[in-house]
């Protein structure tokens, strides 16, 4: 029996998650993790698409993305192919290096794009990697508290923070509070 055939709705986000094969990291040191973000600006050219938010775990990786142009499976398999490759070469490996398909969901109403840029915003807190978002390098978090990030042209920040009313300074609190209100940490 084949596959299930993906769904895309061009004007809809997407949550997508990508493992590494038998779970073994993607990302070994910070040249893997900013060669992948040069990956999304490459392909970005060939199959735009815009970011809401992302995080690149150890193992795996969050895209909250939206590709209005293309089949978000063409998007994902440039993204993937080219990181595969880079992956493999580097670490001269052959063979999958993701496993499985990736994961994908629509995301349908303004709740569910808090609800899913929270959960991949806490990924690394959850994890143990970090104490607080703001303090993992490779996620979106700091850049929509801050307005500054290494991926600014495909990243952005409005889509979130214009879900809350006021100045820009108002709506990255409410949106700090939102993220935090999930946690046990104070913000």
């Amino acid at each position: 029996m084949g596959r299930k055939r993906r769904i895309w709705i061009p004007q809809s986000f997407y949550h997508i998650v990508c493992r590494g094969n038998r779970r073994d990291p993607l990302f070994m040191d910070e040249g893997d993790y900013t060669t992948f973000l040069y990956i999304l600006h490459q392909v970005n050219e060939i199959a735009p698409f815009e970011l809401a938010s992302y995080c690149l775990m150890t193992n795996h990786f969050h895209l909250q993305l939206r590709s209005r142009e293309q089949h978000i499976s063409k998007v994902m398999s440039l993204i993937n192919k080219r990181y595969a490759d880079y992956y493999n070469t580097k670490n001269k490996l052959t063979g999958h290096v993701f496993e499985k398909r990736y994961f994908d969901e629509v995301i349908h109403t303004k709740e569910s794009m808090l609800a899913v840029s929270r959960y991949i915003h806490l990924n690394p807190v959850e994890a143990k990697m970090t104490t607080r978002p703001e303090h993992y390098p490779w996620s979106s978090y700091r850049y929509l508290l801050t307005g500054f990030g290494p991926i600014s042209r495909i990243f952005n920040m409005h889509i979130l923070l214009d879900y809350f009313a006021g100045g820009k300074r108002d709506r990255r609190k409410m949106y700090k509070d939102y993220v935090m209100s999930k946690t046990s940490r104070p913000s």
